[in-house]
């Protein structure tokens, strides 16, 4: 007998500073959006759960650079720039998790994150009965590349979505590193042609 794995869909931080004109633009970050859609778009028709993290920083927080971090502020609560591409287009029973909000850490990854309820993501995909992760959005460098990881520890699955992820690239090759590190480390890139669900 086949036991069907579980499926959920990840999107990381498509939110407007992420994004051309925003304060931490990617470049081409936008241009991604029509492949997530469709992606959220195929989970929803096989009511699959989707998650859509977002960075939710106080003003002052160690995270940037004025407080001592790497980056100038971004995504600050409530703020234009936190809000998600007006393109980016998700269910309403898409589960919203939010990450960054404790002024002392960075936290890069979705497994940093919490609902509404303040719900770790970690049990929400435990309570879901997750197997399989398919992962997306920003940055492949960063936000992809930590959630992607630390899924892998936790012993999910990962199926990264090469088609719907852009980097930062402090460095020219910090993209295709992080991509070589996380098939290293287990995951398996798929486009949309690929998926099975």
């Amino acid at each position: 007998m086949v036991v069907r794995l579980k499926n959920a869909l990840l999107i990381a931080d498509v939110q407007n500073d992420f994004c051309p004109g925003g304060k931490l633009g990617i470049s081409d970050g936008d241009k991604i959006i029509p492949a997530i859609n469709k992606y959220i778009k195929e989970f929803s028709k096989n009511k699959l759960p989707i998650f859509i993290s977002r960075d939710w920083h106080p003003k002052k927080t160690k995270h940037f650079k004025k407080f001592g971090g790497v980056w100038p502020a971004h995504c600050v609560q409530n703020t234009k720039g936190a809000e998600f591409h007006a393109k980016l287009k998700f269910p309403k029973e898409a589960i919203i998790i939010s990450k960054g909000m404790d002024p002392e850490k960075d936290s890069y990854s979705a497994f940093d994150a919490v609902d509404s309820n303040g719900c770790e993501f970690d049990n929400l995909l435990r309570i879901f009965g997750i197997k399989n992760l398919f992962v997306g959005g920003l940055a492949t460098d960063y936000c992809v590349k930590n959630s992607a990881i630390d899924a892998l520890k936790k012993g999910f699955k990962v199926l990264l979505l090469v088609d719907a992820v852009k980097g930062v690239n402090l460095k020219p090759n910090d993209s295709d590193e992080a991509i070589d590190e996380m098939v290293r480390r287990g995951a398996r890139k798929i486009s949309f042609a690929d998926l099975k669900l």
